[in-house]
């Protein structure tokens, strides 16, 4: 699967995610490949309604098969949840009682603060259809709720997993900026390179009378500096400037790459490298 890396090491800990009554085998297919993406692995079910196994839950688990092979049925939340010091219950709706209602970046670093203590956690989620019952939110701890829309609140199961899982993963970063990989490390152009580059242009375009009128050229020349100064090129997309600008100015749909050495291009190298000019001299005479 794109994005996957079997030689990398696996991250598989964090809370139990507990679902009640999941209806769709796609669904627990797609909460298990959210938790693998944010290194969960514990995944509860509290009486799946097709039954367990379910081979469309691992057909939609994309390869997240440690999580689907882990997978524990319960008969009810009870039996679900007894083992667990501490339970996060999502919900969209505002219910009535006393508990704490948290949002999901204080709920990723209190459940990380509570598993570096050896806290057994979870985290539990409803129905597709209606969430959790008024009963099953008060076997909770606290509540947890997302910034949603008022007017358009309800999360697909996988989507609240998702989120839960990259809160809890997030917690667990030292520095929230980092990221997996970075882009190559690239060297910036000096004002040589640039202006290298630049005279070649304009050789280039003199060439083929760009310039016109010719009156006109010093202005066109300061217009063309002002775009390709402003935008801090890098060494190496100067280099591929460069031989953007020599295949279009020594070469040709007559005189392609490979068909020969343009005198153009001969008469370029001589007045970059006169050493080379003198040499030829030399063979000449």
């Amino acid at each position: 699967m794109a994005g996957t890396d079997r030689e990398k090491p696996l991250i598989a800990e964090g809370p139990a995610i507990i679902l009640v009554e999941p209806q769709l085998g796609e669904n627990i297919g797609m909460v298990a490949r959210a938790m693998a993406n944010f290194g969960l692995s514990e995944l509860r079910l509290v009486k799946p309604r097709d039954g367990w196994p379910n081979e469309k839950a691992r057909a939609a688990a994309s390869k997240a098969d440690h999580v689907i092979d882990g997978v524990v049925v319960f008969e009810d939340l009870a039996s679900a949840v007894a083992d667990l010091n501490f339970l996060f219950a999502t919900t969209a709706r505002e219910r009535d009682g006393f508990k704490h209602v948290r949002g999901p970046v204080e709920a990723g670093r209190m459940l990380r603060s509570r598993f570096a203590a050896g806290e057994r956690t979870g985290i539990l989620f409803g129905r597709e259809r209606f969430g959790l019952s008024n009963e099953e939110v008060a076997m909770a701890d606290e509540i947890v709720t997302f910034p949603v829309n008022p007017a358009f609140a309800s999360l697909n199961i996988a989507q609240a997993v998702l989120l839960m899982s990259y809160e809890w993963m997030k917690s667990g970063l030292e520095d929230l900026d980092a990221t997996p990989f970075t882009s190559p490390v690239q060297t910036p152009a000096s004002k040589t390179h640039l202006n290298g580059m630049l005279g070649h242009l304009e050789a280039a375009l003199d060439a083929r009378g760009y310039f016109r009128p010719l009156a006109k050229k010093p202005k066109m020349l300061d217009n063309m500096r002002a775009v390709f100064t402003r935008a801090a090129f890098t060494l190496e997309e100067i280099k591929l400037l460069r031989g953007v600008i020599s295949s279009l100015d020594y070469f040709s749909p007559k005189v392609p790459r490979g068909a020969g050495y343009p005198e153009r291009k001969a008469e370029a190298d001589r007045a970059t490298h006169p050493a080379t000019q003198k040499a030829e001299k030399a063979h000449d005479d």
